[in-house]
């Protein structure tokens, strides 16, 4: 038994200016800009949603721009698995995160835990 639920909604941007990207989105949403406060996340800028909301990330991609969801759950593998046997593909496999591909094309990630309120609300899978 497994648990999972929407944990995030991404904001692809391609380009070298994520600083101006973050800041569009920033002012869009009405969610100021996190400090990045390890070195590793520098393509990434959080913004602040309120407490258990859904994480709204802009993320610097080589990619074309687009949005992308993140599934959360405690169990990444078993995710993948259940995802899979309902049509979906793994693409990837990135820092303690899986890429995946929806049987319509969609491109989204499976994620660990992200908000604090994760037990109370996921969706529990046998």
């Amino acid at each position: 038994m497994h648990k999972s639920r929407l944990g995030g909604l991404i904001i692809d941007c391609q380009g070298d200016d994520l600083p101006g990207a973050a800041a569009f989105w920033s002012r869009a949403l009405g969610l100021d800009p996190m400090p990045v406060t390890d070195p590793a996340d520098k393509n990434y800028v959080t913004l602040e949603t309120p407490p258990n909301e859904v994480d709204i990330e802009v993320q610097r991609v080589a990619h074309e721009s687009r949005v992308h969801i993140d599934i959360e759950t405690d169990d990444i593998d078993a995710e993948v698995a259940r995802l899979i046997d309902l049509g979906a593909q793994e693409v990837a496999r990135i820092r303690g995160w899986v890429v995946m591909q929806a049987p319509t094309g969609q491109r989204f990630c499976v994620v660990k835990v992200q908000r604090a309120n994760f037990a109370e609300e996921a969706n529990i899978w046998p």
